[in-house]
């Protein structure tokens, strides 16, 4: 059997980039993006994709395969679609930044991944200028290349814009793919860190796994419409960007979410699919124009177990909810709570108890264990005993960029990947996650971490002691509530004036939303802020009876 082994003359990478070639074949002549006015169709989308490829590949600078990044600050709007294919169809790595975060967050990633071109949002671009300012004098710019949206007024006479590029390009461009299919594809941030940033890579054969295992796990039929509620720069939209093209699915994209213009789009398009945070739900339950809808919707959540109260209304109004469990570190959702046909006739609120349990393994993942932190070995099948969720499979990344620490940290020799969050194993064999990464919050979809804001709050010249635990929150899941206690001077700041000064530098979603005073906050006999006796805390608080504000 030797002389049929695999060979690499024999062999051919994967890679997901071949599903928009394919789309182009099967469903060339059926939609592909609809945005306002504007519709393409998988064959215009092709063509457009190589013809940007063919342009950066072309530009005055040097683009080594799969090495080099280029960056992306931009909505879920056409050319976002489209660059999660031109890109790495260059021969680039793809790196998609959040443009929710702050200038000095931005700068710190771009200079971090050594981002060569970044394509920018007109409405972003004065954030990318700050965050280019804030560049120490040694390191080199990023070339620009805005992207215009015609509904929006914009600078007309910009170098370089989206537009240009795909008007210059060879749509007989020969697309550069992986040598290896474990050559870097994506690099995506977890959160934003500006201390220590965490710039996750993936691989071709990765993605392609991963984007294949959702589309399997979710049961996508062929030419769905699929609604952009999920802002791509979240993982790439659980891969979901290269997994719609697989399937032939009509794009609707959303420049921002308003649960007035979801509503409004899913019945104009006669939407089937979409994704989002609980936090999307809670939106769409409560939105003053929800009604019931026409033909179910179904929709995908992860981030943090939805609501019974929200999954009920939702359900109500013709949602179709699936829960799931994913990180940046294994691309998309990994755990998913399979549901079973018996489970139908149960009452609303006990449907609502199992569906907010995060499940079982995807069919892409090898193994997904719950495992005692001390002995590493699997923790009793009994829903009460917690341990540290760990993951084997073909997706997950290849590691951390520049960081081998963080990645030997994670990423064991014997093959498991170390995720942080802790959990329990139901006799049934279904996963729930119990407690996050002691460090990280996550607020209507976004994860933040803790000891950035705590870094922020130790800057304020009256605050002694600081700490930052996740509240509770029915609209946004969680948000920052900050324990602090004070130096003892007589000018003591209010909780408004803590909220402001975070404000001033911090991204907004990562200000506290809550600020209680101590004289002094708990600690360990070695001197270590109790955490885990202020979540208590911060838990029985309950949540605000108001929606926080963002």
């Amino acid at each position: 059997m030797e002389e049929l082994k695999a060979r690499p003359v024999k062999s051919s990478s994967l890679t997901p980039l071949g599903f928009l070639e394919r789309a182009a074949t099967v469903y060339g002549d059926c939609p592909s993006i609809v945005y306002n006015n504007t519709t393409y169709t998988w064959s215009q989308t092709h063509r457009r994709c190589l013809q940007l490829a063919s342009s950066i590949v072309s530009l005055r600078i040097v683009i080594k395969r799969g090495h080099d990044v280029v960056s992306v600050v931009a909505p879920n709007i056409p050319a976002m679609y489209e660059l999660q294919f031109a890109v790495p169809m260059s021969g680039a790595i793809l790196n998609n930044i959040n443009t929710r975060l702050d200038a000095r967050t931005v700068s710190t990633l771009l200079i971090h991944s050594e981002s060569k071109l970044v394509f920018v949002d007109c409405l972003s671009l004065p954030l990318i200028i700050e965050a280019i300012s804030l560049f120490p004098q040694h390191v080199n710019p990023p070339r620009l290349v805005l992207i215009t949206d015609d509904e929006i007024s914009s600078t007309d006479d910009f170098p370089d814009t989206y537009e240009g590029l795909v008007e210059k390009g060879d749509p007989n461009f020969k697309w550069v793919r992986p040598e290896n299919e474990w050559d870097p594809m994506i690099l995506n941030y977890t959160s934003g860190t500006t201390s220590a940033p965490k710039g996750v890579v993936h691989s071709h054969r990765g993605t392609t796994i991963a984007a294949l295992d959702a589309l399997i796990d979710w049961s996508v039929p062929k030419q769905p419409v699929y609604l952009w509620t999920l802002p791509m720069f979240h993982s790439n939209g659980w891969c979901f960007s290269w997994g719609m093209a697989a399937m032939g699915a009509t794009n609707i994209c959303l420049r921002r979410f308003d649960a007035t213009i979801v509503y409004r789009l899913i019945e104009k398009h006669g939407v089937t699919h979409m994704c989002g945070a609980p936090v999307v739900l809670n939106m769409l339950s409560n939105s003053p124009t929800a009604k019931p809808l026409k033909n179910p919707v179904q929709v995908l959540t992860a981030g943090s177990p939805p609501p019974a109260t929200i999954l009920h209304k939702a359900e109500s109004l013709g949602f179709v909810v699936s829960h799931g469990y994913g990180l940046t570190e294994a691309g998309s959702i990994v755990v998913s709570c399979a549901w079973k046909s018996e489970w139908n006739k149960f009452p609303a609120t006990e449907k609502a108890r199992l569906k907010a349990r995060q499940g079982v393994r995807t069919i892409g993942m090898s193994e997904v264990e719950v495992v005692d932190k001390e002995s590493g070995v699997s923790v009793k099948r009994d829903g009460l005993t917690t341990g540290e969720i760990v993951l084997r499979g073909g997706c997950l990344m290849l590691g951390y960029l520049k960081d081998p620490v963080a990645t030997s940290k994670c990423m064991r020799e014997n093959g498991w990947f170390y995720t942080g969050d802790v959990g329990v194993i139901h006799p049934d064999g279904y996963l729930e996650i119990k407690d996050r990464s002691k460090d990280v919050i996550i607020s209507g979809g976004e994860n933040l971490s803790s000891v950035e804001v705590e870094s922020v709050l130790y800057t304020h010249p009256e605050i002694n002691e600081a700490a930052v635990v996740a509240r509770p929150d029915e609209y946004w899941g969680e948000t920052p509530c900050a324990f602090v206690s004070l130096k003892g001077s007589s000018n003591k700041p209010s909780e408004n004036e803590i909220m402001e000064f975070c404000r001033a530098r911090l991204a907004h979603y990562m200000v506290p939303k809550t600020v209680v005073f101590k004289d002094e906050l708990p600690k360990t006999s070695t001197g270590k802020i109790q955490k885990f006796e202020l979540r208590q805390i911060a838990k029985a608080m309950g949540s605000p009876k108001a929606p926080s504000r963002m």
